[in-house]
Protein backbone atom coordinates (compact mmCIF):
# COMPACT_ATOMS: atom_id res chain seq x y z
CA UNK A 1 0.00 0.00 0.00
CA UNK A 2 1.34 3.76 -0.67
CA UNK A 3 0.57 6.85 1.41
CA UNK A 4 -0.60 9.38 -1.31
CA UNK A 5 -2.18 12.63 -0.48
CA UNK A 6 -5.66 13.18 0.33
CA UNK A 7 -8.10 12.58 -2.69
CA UNK A 8 -8.89 16.51 -3.77
CA UNK A 9 -6.52 17.96 -1.81
CA UNK A 10 -5.04 20.58 -4.23
CA UNK A 11 -1.16 19.62 -4.72
CA UNK A 12 1.09 22.12 -4.91
CA UNK A 13 5.03 21.96 -6.55
CA UNK A 14 7.97 22.77 -4.59
CA UNK A 15 10.27 25.99 -6.52
CA UNK A 16 12.61 23.65 -8.17
CA UNK A 17 9.37 21.66 -9.45
CA UNK A 18 11.22 19.09 -7.73
CA UNK A 19 8.49 17.50 -5.63
CA UNK A 20 5.12 18.21 -4.33
CA UNK A 21 4.95 20.69 -1.37
CA UNK A 22 3.60 18.91 1.55
CA UNK A 23 3.41 21.53 4.05
CA UNK A 24 -0.80 21.50 3.70
CA UNK A 25 -1.06 18.58 2.30
CA UNK A 26 -3.40 15.97 3.92
CA UNK A 27 -2.84 12.09 3.41
CA UNK A 28 -4.37 8.61 2.87
CA UNK A 29 -3.91 5.57 1.60
CA UNK A 30 -3.78 5.20 -2.61
CA UNK A 31 -7.58 4.15 -3.37
CA UNK A 32 -6.94 0.87 -4.99
CA UNK A 33 -4.69 -0.45 -2.36
CA UNK A 34 -7.45 0.78 0.26
CA UNK A 35 -9.61 -2.05 -1.71
CA UNK A 36 -6.78 -4.00 -1.86
CA UNK A 37 -6.13 -4.36 1.96
CA UNK A 38 -10.44 -5.33 2.42
CA UNK A 39 -9.74 -7.93 -0.27
CA UNK A 40 -6.82 -9.44 2.52
CA UNK A 41 -9.14 -8.94 5.47
CA UNK A 42 -12.26 -10.52 3.66
CA UNK A 43 -10.17 -13.39 2.13
CA UNK A 44 -8.70 -14.33 5.51
CA UNK A 45 -12.18 -13.67 7.36
CA UNK A 46 -13.51 -16.66 4.89
CA UNK A 47 -10.12 -19.15 4.88
CA UNK A 48 -8.13 -18.16 7.57
CA UNK A 49 -4.38 -16.38 8.42
CA UNK A 50 -3.54 -12.92 8.51
CA UNK A 51 -2.90 -9.71 6.82
CA UNK A 52 0.22 -8.16 6.81
CA UNK A 53 0.46 -4.54 5.29
CA UNK A 54 3.67 -3.55 3.69
CA UNK A 55 4.24 0.15 2.56
CA UNK A 56 7.55 2.04 1.82
CA UNK A 57 7.68 5.85 2.62
CA UNK A 58 8.82 8.02 5.61
CA UNK A 59 8.36 7.68 9.24
CA UNK A 60 4.42 9.62 8.97
CA UNK A 61 3.66 6.45 6.63
CA UNK A 62 3.12 4.67 9.86
CA UNK A 63 -0.16 6.69 9.73
CA UNK A 64 -1.87 5.00 6.76
CA UNK A 65 -0.48 1.16 8.43
CA UNK A 66 -2.37 1.74 11.96
CA UNK A 67 -5.47 2.54 9.65
CA UNK A 68 -5.26 -0.71 7.82
CA UNK A 69 -4.60 -2.24 11.44
CA UNK A 70 -8.02 -0.76 12.39
CA UNK A 71 -10.08 -2.48 9.67
CA UNK A 72 -8.87 -5.78 10.35
CA UNK A 73 -4.58 -5.85 9.27
CA UNK A 74 -2.60 -7.78 11.92
CA UNK A 75 0.66 -6.66 10.76
CA UNK A 76 2.39 -3.36 9.30
CA UNK A 77 6.06 -3.62 7.67
CA UNK A 78 7.38 -0.14 6.80
CA UNK A 79 10.74 0.13 4.64
CA UNK A 80 11.80 3.63 6.09
CA UNK A 81 13.04 6.37 3.45
CA UNK A 82 13.43 9.96 3.89
CA UNK A 83 9.94 10.63 2.19
CA UNK A 84 11.79 11.47 -1.21
CA UNK A 85 10.06 9.96 -4.29
CA UNK A 86 11.59 6.61 -5.47
CA UNK A 87 11.29 5.48 -9.19
CA UNK A 88 9.23 2.32 -9.35
CA UNK A 89 12.53 -0.21 -10.13
CA UNK A 90 14.17 0.99 -6.40
CA UNK A 91 10.33 1.20 -4.77
CA UNK A 92 10.09 -2.63 -6.21
CA UNK A 93 13.64 -4.13 -5.76
CA UNK A 94 13.07 -2.56 -1.98
CA UNK A 95 9.48 -3.88 -1.14
CA UNK A 96 10.83 -7.20 -2.74
CA UNK A 97 14.07 -7.47 -0.14
CA UNK A 98 11.71 -6.94 2.39
CA UNK A 99 9.36 -9.44 1.20
CA UNK A 100 12.02 -12.32 1.53
CA UNK A 101 12.89 -11.02 4.73
CA UNK A 102 9.85 -11.83 6.33
CA UNK A 103 9.35 -15.02 4.68
CA UNK A 104 12.54 -15.93 5.34
CA UNK A 105 11.39 -15.67 8.80
CA UNK A 106 7.62 -16.94 8.52
CA UNK A 107 7.10 -18.97 5.44
CA UNK A 108 6.00 -17.62 1.72
CA UNK A 109 2.93 -15.41 1.76
CA UNK A 110 -0.02 -17.44 -0.13
CA UNK A 111 -1.33 -14.34 -1.96
CA UNK A 112 0.69 -10.68 -2.26
CA UNK A 113 -2.73 -7.89 -2.92
CA UNK A 114 -0.98 -4.85 -4.82
CA UNK A 115 -3.09 -1.77 -5.88
CA UNK A 116 -3.57 -1.69 -9.78
CA UNK A 117 -1.68 1.90 -9.37
CA UNK A 118 -0.61 4.56 -6.93
CA UNK A 119 -3.11 7.47 -7.24
CA UNK A 120 0.02 9.35 -7.51
CA UNK A 121 2.53 8.08 -9.38
CA UNK A 122 0.24 5.93 -11.47
CA UNK A 123 3.11 3.86 -12.85
CA UNK A 124 1.26 0.67 -13.16
CA UNK A 125 4.62 -1.37 -12.51
CA UNK A 126 5.87 -1.97 -9.06
CA UNK A 127 3.42 -5.08 -8.37
CA UNK A 128 4.72 -6.41 -11.65
CA UNK A 129 8.05 -5.93 -10.69
CA UNK A 130 7.91 -7.58 -7.45
CA UNK A 131 5.99 -10.03 -8.72
CA UNK A 132 8.82 -10.38 -11.60
CA UNK A 133 11.82 -11.01 -8.83
CA UNK A 134 9.79 -13.43 -6.64
CA UNK A 135 8.93 -15.54 -9.76
CA UNK A 136 5.26 -15.62 -9.61
CA UNK A 137 2.50 -15.51 -11.31
CA UNK A 138 0.61 -11.97 -11.61
CA UNK A 139 -2.45 -10.52 -13.31
CA UNK A 140 -3.05 -7.02 -12.95
CA UNK A 141 -6.64 -5.08 -13.10
CA UNK A 142 -8.64 -7.82 -10.92
CA UNK A 143 -12.46 -7.17 -10.13
CA UNK A 144 -12.90 -10.22 -8.55
CA UNK A 145 -10.81 -13.04 -6.67
CA UNK A 146 -11.65 -16.53 -5.26
CA UNK A 147 -9.40 -18.69 -3.35
CA UNK A 148 -9.65 -22.41 -3.18
CA UNK A 149 -7.41 -24.55 -0.85
CA UNK A 150 -6.83 -28.16 -1.37
CA UNK A 151 -6.69 -30.57 1.63
CA UNK A 152 -2.61 -31.18 0.22
CA UNK A 153 -2.28 -27.41 1.21
CA UNK A 154 -2.12 -26.45 -2.41
CA UNK A 155 -4.44 -24.01 -3.41
CA UNK A 156 -5.34 -22.12 -6.67
CA UNK A 157 -6.58 -18.26 -7.02
CA UNK A 158 -9.08 -17.40 -9.76
CA UNK A 159 -9.32 -13.57 -10.85
CA UNK A 160 -11.91 -11.94 -12.47
CA UNK A 161 -10.55 -8.49 -14.81
CA UNK A 162 -13.56 -6.80 -16.76
CA UNK A 163 -13.37 -6.12 -20.38
CA UNK A 164 -16.22 -5.11 -22.67
CA UNK A 165 -19.02 -7.13 -22.80
CA UNK A 166 -17.67 -9.45 -19.86
CA UNK A 167 -14.61 -10.80 -17.56
CA UNK A 168 -11.91 -11.86 -18.16
CA UNK A 169 -11.34 -15.43 -15.37
CA UNK A 170 -7.55 -16.28 -14.85
CA UNK A 171 -6.68 -19.03 -12.37
CA UNK A 172 -3.07 -19.16 -11.01
CA UNK A 173 -1.69 -21.76 -8.86
CA UNK A 174 -0.49 -20.12 -5.10
CA UNK A 175 2.06 -18.52 -4.19
CA UNK A 176 0.72 -15.83 -6.32
CA UNK A 177 -0.11 -12.17 -6.81
CA UNK A 178 -2.86 -9.84 -8.21
CA UNK A 179 -3.19 -6.18 -8.37
CA UNK A 180 -6.59 -4.82 -7.73
CA UNK A 181 -8.72 -2.32 -9.03
CA UNK A 182 -10.75 0.03 -6.94
CA UNK A 183 -15.13 -0.94 -6.82
CA UNK A 184 -13.53 -4.72 -6.30
CA UNK A 185 -14.68 -4.31 -2.90
CA UNK A 186 -16.13 -1.43 -0.62
CA UNK A 187 -13.69 -0.92 1.98
CA UNK A 188 -14.93 -0.92 5.64
CA UNK A 189 -15.18 1.75 8.18
CA UNK A 190 -12.85 1.28 11.08
CA UNK A 191 -14.65 0.59 14.16
CA UNK A 192 -13.84 2.63 17.66
CA UNK A 193 -12.61 -0.61 18.67
CA UNK A 194 -10.31 -1.21 15.74
CA UNK A 195 -9.04 2.42 15.82
CA UNK A 196 -8.16 1.57 19.62
CA UNK A 197 -6.54 -1.36 18.66
CA UNK A 198 -4.64 -0.29 16.30
CA UNK A 199 -2.49 2.35 18.48
CA UNK A 200 -1.39 -1.06 19.63
CA UNK A 201 -0.07 -2.37 16.66
CA UNK A 202 4.04 -2.80 16.71
CA UNK A 203 5.34 -2.38 13.19
CA UNK A 204 8.44 -3.72 12.25
CA UNK A 205 10.61 -1.23 10.45
CA UNK A 206 13.12 -2.21 7.67
CA UNK A 207 15.90 -0.54 5.65
CA UNK A 208 16.62 -1.22 2.22
CA UNK A 209 19.77 -1.15 0.42
CA UNK A 210 17.92 -0.73 -3.06
CA UNK A 211 19.90 1.58 -5.65
CA UNK A 212 17.99 3.91 -7.63
CA UNK A 213 16.69 2.43 -10.87
CA UNK A 214 17.02 3.96 -14.55
CA UNK A 215 14.27 6.03 -14.44
CA UNK A 216 14.56 9.82 -13.00
CA UNK A 217 12.57 12.94 -12.01
CA UNK A 218 12.45 15.78 -14.30
CA UNK A 219 10.34 18.09 -13.03
CA UNK A 220 6.71 18.24 -11.75
CA UNK A 221 4.76 20.50 -13.69
CA UNK A 222 1.49 21.77 -12.44
CA UNK A 223 -1.28 22.78 -14.92
CA UNK A 224 -2.67 26.38 -15.28
CA UNK A 225 -6.29 26.36 -13.21
CA UNK A 226 -9.18 26.84 -15.74
CA UNK A 227 -11.52 29.96 -14.17
CA UNK A 228 -14.40 29.92 -15.27
CA UNK A 229 -16.64 33.12 -15.23
CA UNK A 230 -20.41 33.35 -14.57
CA UNK A 231 -22.42 36.32 -16.45
CA UNK A 232 -26.17 37.20 -15.88
CA UNK A 233 -27.45 38.29 -19.15
CA UNK A 234 -30.98 39.66 -17.53
CA UNK A 235 -33.43 38.72 -15.61
CA UNK A 236 -37.13 38.10 -17.12
CA UNK A 237 -38.83 39.21 -20.51
CA UNK A 238 -35.38 41.65 -21.01
CA UNK A 239 -32.76 38.75 -20.77
CA UNK A 240 -34.19 37.29 -24.23
CA UNK A 241 -32.22 39.68 -26.36
CA UNK A 242 -29.04 38.73 -24.89
CA UNK A 243 -30.11 35.08 -25.02
CA UNK A 244 -30.63 35.64 -28.85
CA UNK A 245 -27.26 37.08 -29.34
CA UNK A 246 -25.39 34.01 -27.39
CA UNK A 247 -27.01 31.38 -29.58
CA UNK A 248 -26.37 33.30 -32.60
CA UNK A 249 -22.48 33.75 -31.20
CA UNK A 250 -22.62 30.09 -31.66
CA UNK A 251 -23.99 29.16 -34.29
CA UNK A 252 -27.27 27.48 -32.60
CA UNK A 253 -30.04 30.53 -33.21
Amino acid sequence: MKRVPAPGAKINVTDDGLAVDATHLGFATSPHEECGVEEAVQLTERHGGEVTVLTLGPPEAAEQLRYAASVGAHRGVLVTTDGSAWDPQRTAAALTEAIVGLEAADGPFDLLVFGNESADAGGFQVGVRVAYALDRPIVNGIKGIEVDVGTDGSGVVRARREIDGGFEVYELPLPAAVGVKEGINLPRYPTMRGRLASKKLEILEVTSAAEPGGQSLERLHRPREAVSETVILGHGPEAAAAVVDVLEELGVA
